[in-house]
């Protein structure tokens, strides 16, 4: 059955069920859900969690396995398994349907998937999901909405603030729905229950959307080509440096490159993340990025980056930003599914 997020804390007040199904691009909404459900599973004596990856070369036996063994430490247990590309292939998509239709004996399994397209919400495995199970789709909140959602989570702390600071609050964040909320909780902590006034906003509220070359290399794993068109131009408004915007971009592929290849020679993933040093909270945002791009494309982007920099520093002649805005941009809407609903070109 499909359950509001929103609603997900009244739904766990009265018991967890077998199979939680978490879909969607949102992080924030993602974490929440998992801190609720974790939490509730705590409580009622779950004290084991395993939480598996699916990559490549992921054997779903591991969660047969795990069905039918036992725990010499906890007679409850929860089983996370995270689908970063949401494609299970055809042994996890048996796994999925047999764990749908008769879930594992004392075990709560929290199925993670990115945003299904609407070919395989009409599999088999999905629609067993969506039936059988407890669904939350983790949609972002548009733009329009993004007030209302700010106020909402005012209302929570019991703050209120008008139109104008909400509308306020939205364009500082700018859709990012993490950080809003981090400055969300700042205001609980400055100011008193009651209504907000502009100017203790305007004076607490950092400018959490001002661009940065991080925040461009993360959107570009994430494939988001709108986010990165953004950042770029924001980027240049404010000034800044291509050799300043390109090392962060190398320090992301780099680690990207290496990990591919383990990848490619049949090697963990997540034990080359790991020597690659990759950080937890980056990891999701890693196994995206090498779901949709080849080590192929991986190398060229980091030939590529060589070239700027050269160009950058008045060594061979070219627009360093223009060359840079290219392949961002370039890697952003590899495989990606825009607006339109046409896939990026492989």
């Amino acid at each position: 059955m499909r359950l509001p997020p929103q609603q997900l804390q009244q739904h766990l007040s009265q018991g967890l069920k077998p199979v939680y199904v978490l879909t969607g691009d949102e992080p924030l909404a993602q974490r929440e859900c998992l801190d609720a459900i974790r939490q509730v599973a705590r409580s009622s004596g779950f004290d084991e969690r395993t939480s598996l990856t699916v990559d490549r070369y992921f054997n779903w036996q591991q969660v047969t396995a795990f069905g039918q063994s036992s725990s010499l430490f906890a007679s409850q247990r929860l089983l996370e398994i995270n689908i970063p590309t949401g494609k299970p292939g055809t042994d996890g998509s048996k796994v999925l349907q047999s764990i749908a239709e008769q879930p594992l004996a004392d075990v709560v399994v929290i199925v993670i998937l990115p945003k299904v397209d609407w070919k395989d919400q009409k599999s088999a495995w999905y629609t067993a999901l969506e039936q059988q199970c407890v669904l939350l789709v983790l949609e972002e909140v548009p733009p329009q909405q993004l007030p209302k959602w700010i106020a909402n989570r005012l209302a929570s702390q019991q703050q209120q603030a008008d139109n104008e600071t909400l509308e306020f609050i939205a364009h500082q964040v700018e859709g990012n729905l993490l950080a809003a909320h981090q400055e969300i909780q700042k205001l609980g902590l400055l100011y008193p229950a009651g209504k907000l006034a502009i100017e203790d906003v305007r004076a607490s509220v950092l400018n959490v959307s001002r661009y940065d070359a991080f925040q461009l290399g993360e959107a570009v794993l994430a494939g988001d080509a709108e986010r990165t068109v953004r950042i770029l131009q924001g980027l240049q408004d404010e000034g800044a440096q291509p050799v300043a915007v390109m090392n962060p971009l190398m320090w992301l592929l780099r680690p990207l490159v290496r990990i591919k290849q383990a990848e490619t020679r049949g090697e963990n993933v997540a034990s080359a993340m790991q020597q690659a040093k990759v950080r937890y909270n980056q990891q999701a945002l890693f196994q995206r990025a090498l779901a949709r791009l080849s080590l192929r494309q991986l190398q060229a982007a980091l030939h590529k980056l060589a070239e700027i920099d050269k160009t950058a520093k008045g060594l061979i002649k070219g627009d360093a930003w223009l060359e840079i805005s290219r392949l961002c941009f370039g890697l952003a809407k590899v495989g990606r599914i825009s607006r339109t609903g046409k896939r990026g070109d492989r």
